[in-house]
């Protein structure tokens, strides 16, 4: 009992999966012990921090002109620094209890497409919030690993990870990328498509929360069987005043079509630069759909029929990414081939 907390308070490891849209923590001990917002809500006359995470979120369109709630990251990069690198120490000190004699080692995934000065951006920002060993791997390989797919072995696995700044196109064989198209849209981008449908179509702005949760609500890639409706609530362009409108699925996805489309011709793309060899395989086996977006209603149909290619949605794509990372971060012998730096 006295080694094992003797052990606890040596320094943990964590693995992280720093997105745009929500940034989660996983412990070998316990699995995943955070899943928060990227978000961050910040007093401009104090310069200090007033929210972090969920309660920040709550912040995003209700604050007055002194305090704005920020994304320190976009499409899947660091913004700001200073506030990424305090939003990973809060979410570090939330996640760690007890004494820790050292600090903590991590794993952090990253898109295939940033530079290196992005990577060492994300390095720096996690050294600074108090870790002291940080090892990258690409989200499309993390995907992989934490969908138990053979990517050791000599076939093509194809991965489609979408996220809410960026979505990552993969072939992966013999443990390392084949070929990877990443392209800076993704969950956000549709909501930023909804919010401005609502306000051309409808003369109502609505809120970066109102059209999220619209798209989760009756947002669809593909027809449904099914009229779904719900109802938005927003300030109408007109005359200032409140209003509440009424929308279907279909006019959410007549919005959406340009980033969904998009996201298509990423696939395409992939599957156009991959060596026959590794598209057989990739044909024969399916392709993984993994990341918030793989939600979206009938965008599995709309890739397979677009494509030609089965598509199979991982049964919790929105912690795919953290359960690869966190296997990998496990186990660094064996997977240090397929970390970045």
């Amino acid at each position: 009992m006295i080694w094992n907390r003797l052990f606890g308070c040596l320094g943990k490891s964590l693995a992280m999966d720093l997105g745009t849209a929500n940034s989660l923590l996983y412990s070998p001990q316990k699995g995943i012990v955070l899943n928060e917002p990227s978000v961050v809500a910040l007093d401009n006359e104090t310069n200090k921090i007033r929210a972090i995470g969920k309660e920040a979120k709550e912040y995003v369109g209700r604050t007055p002109e002194r305090i704005k709630a920020i994304r320190p990251l976009k499409d899947g990069v660091i913004a700001d620094f200073e506030v990424t690198k305090t939003m990973i120490s809060y979410f570090i000190e939330k996640t760690l209890t007890g004494m820790q004699l050292f600090k903590p080692k991590m794993v952090i995934c990253v898109p295939t497409g940033i530079t290196q000065v992005e990577k060492r951006a994300v390095i720096e920002s996690a050294q600074q919030a108090g870790v002291r060993e940080v090892r990258l791997i690409e989200e499309p390989i993390a995907a992989a690993i934490g969908a138990n797919l053979p990517i050791d072995k000599p076939l093509g696995n194809m991965v489609v990870d979408i996220g809410g700044g960026t979505t990552e196109v993969a072939v992966i064989s013999l443990s390392s990328v084949a070929y990877a198209e990443s392209v800076r849209v993704a969950g956000d981008e549709m909501n930023e498509a909804i919010q401005r449908y609502v306000q051309e179509n409808f003369q109502v702005l609505i809120g970066e929360n109102a059209s999220e949760k619209v798209k989760i609500e009756i947002g669809s890639a593909y027809p449904l069987s099914e009229t779904l409706t719900t109802n938005v609530y927003g300030k109408s362009i007109v005359d200032g005043r409140p209003k509440t409108i009424e929308l279907n699925d279909s006019q959410i996805r007549e919005s959406i079509k340009e980033p969904v489309h998009a996201i298509i011709l990423a696939v395409r793309k992939a599957l156009e630069k991959t060596p026959a060899e590794l598209i057989t395989d990739v044909a024969n086996n399916g392709l993984l759909l993994a990341g918030g977006g793989a939600l979206l209603k009938g965008l599995d149909i709309l890739i397979k029929e677009e494509s030609g290619i089965s598509v199979v949605t991982d049964d919790e794509p929105l912690t795919t990414v953290l359960r690869g990372t966190g296997k990998s971060m496990e186990n660094k012998k064996y997977y240090e081939p397929m970390f970045v730096n």
